[in-house]
């Protein structure tokens, strides 16, 4: 396992997770997604004019990228959105000619934060210091740290590759071509991207390694630069080219977040019923397009009209061979740890590098409830269901603890350790699944 993975404080109260006592039949409207809210969020700080953001997320992870782009002077205002259903950001962008004192980002545990606001920094006249809770300093920022090294940004740190440290800036960054190892995130590809047409000469970023996890990732990075007037190259596989230029102003409604509307939906097949997702996109760059996909295979009816997708689950969950469901993949465990039948989800070894080692802490948590699973290099194989209750640990991760609430909903007697850890992407989680579960059996 990985040293990583060490489970919260026993004073953590463990939040008993409802069980469904009858087939569903709930309405669930998720909040914006995460990506592309912090992904509009850095455009934003670095357009061509002011910015409207309509009804994007607002979590733990999103707060902390708003927070950190106030902290290098952009100004961001809360407004009521015109339908008085949420609420909208309105960007100014930042000055980069601006004098600015010494600047310090806290980067909680958010990986978008993480690893986009240190190339941002580059390209401002600051000294800005980088730091975050205790988890965020054992995940991997080195291909990032590396890569501004060799852009002439100076950084001091402890040359861990690792947060503390802190970006020495000019304002001015040549760019040109620039070889990453991406294999662990492909956020390192997308945190460069971001902020590749503001260098000189702009980026020709050219990723040598092991395959790139989480393609999709760049593909919503990509298009979010095209449409909003980044000329971007991918023609060539590994290869991502960027034309110097502007980001131009924007006006944008955020899509729902369809990774965080994963558990709402594995949950018509882990009690039975049906679920609705309304205000789902016909087309996205979001991983969690793959969801209708994945719960045919495992065993559920999928039905899209209307802008709303609607999942069925009345039979037996089946199991699944699946290659690289990225942040998806926990949820799929959990929904694999109900089932009879063995699955396999392969491709996913870079979730060893995210909130906690998700491969390690997934199987013992599975095991600890009386399931049979395997870590291996790639992956993690599910032998045999969950057969019982017990503690289900989140290790500060969002993903495990709604893994946890799954198998909770098919099994008594389960309890989630830190369900509060559900805030970084989805502060109401708690009582919109008490609310789901409510409807089983009504």
């Amino acid at each position: 396992m990985s040293s990583n993975l060490s489970a919260a404080p026993e004073s953590l109260s463990p939040w008993p997770a409802p069980r469904a006592r009858g087939p569903l039949d709930v309405t669930v409207h998720v909040p914006a997604s995460k990506s592309l809210t912090n992904r509009y969020l850095v455009l934003a700080a670095l357009a061509d004019g002011p910015c409207r953001l309509r009804k994007p997320l607002r979590s733990r992870d999103s707060d902390l990228m708003i927070e950190a782009l106030r902290a290098l002077g952009a100004h961001i205002q809360e407004q009521p959105s015109e339908d008085g259903q949420g609420q909208d950001l309105l960007v100014t962008p930042l000055d980069r000619t601006a004098a600015r004192d010494a600047v310090s980002v806290d980067c909680g545990l958010a990986g978008t934060v993480m690893r986009f606001v240190p190339p941002l920094a580059a390209i401002l006249a600051a000294d800005v210091s980088f730091d975050g809770d205790p988890a965020a300093r054992v995940r991997p920022m080195g291909p990032v740290v590396t890569a501004l090294k060799e852009l002439g940004v100076e950084i001091d740190g402890d040359n861990r590759g690792m947060l503390p440290f802190t970006v020495h800036a000019t304002g001015t960054v040549s760019g040109g071509h620039l070889v990453v190892d991406a294999s662990g995130s492909s956020q390192f590809i997308s945190a460069l991207l971001l902020v590749g047409a503001f260098f000189d000469e702009g980026l020709h970023l050219e990723h040598r390694g092991a395959p790139v996890p989480s393609l999709d990732h760049i593909r919503m990075t990509v298009e979010t630069l095209r449409q909003h007037g980044v000329q971007v190259d991918d023609s060539v596989p590994g290869h991502w080219r960027v034309s110097p230029g502007t980001v131009r102003a924007f006006d944008v409604l955020v899509e729902r977040d369809l990774s965080n509307a994963g558990p709402f939906l594995a949950a018509a097949l882990a009690a039975g019923g049906t679920v609705r997702i309304p205000d789902w996109p016909a087309v996205t760059t979001q991983v969690g397009a793959r969801w209708p996909e994945i719960l045919t295979s495992m065993g559920a009816t999928t039905h899209f009209d209307a802008g709303v997708l609607t999942v069925n689950g009345d039979g037996p969950i089946r199991g699944i061979t699946l290659a690289d469901a990225s942040e998806l993949a926990p949820t799929v465990a959990a929904l694999a740890a109900l089932s009879d039948e063995e699955s396999r989800l392969t491709g996913i070894a870079h979730l060893r590098g995210h909130e906690t080692d998700r491969l390690a802490a997934l199987v013992t948590e599975i095991n600890a409830l009386g399931g049979d699973a395997e870590e291996f290099p790639d992956g993690i194989l599910i032998r045999r269901p969950v057969a019982h209750g017990g503690v289900f640990h989140s290790y500060e991760d969002h993903r495990m603890a709604t893994a946890g609430a799954v198998i909770g909903l098919a099994l008594d007697d389960v309890s989630i350790e830190d369900i509060a850890t559900t805030s970084k992407t989805m502060p109401d989680f708690p009582q919109m699944w008490q609310e789901l579960a409510a409807t089983g059996g009504a």
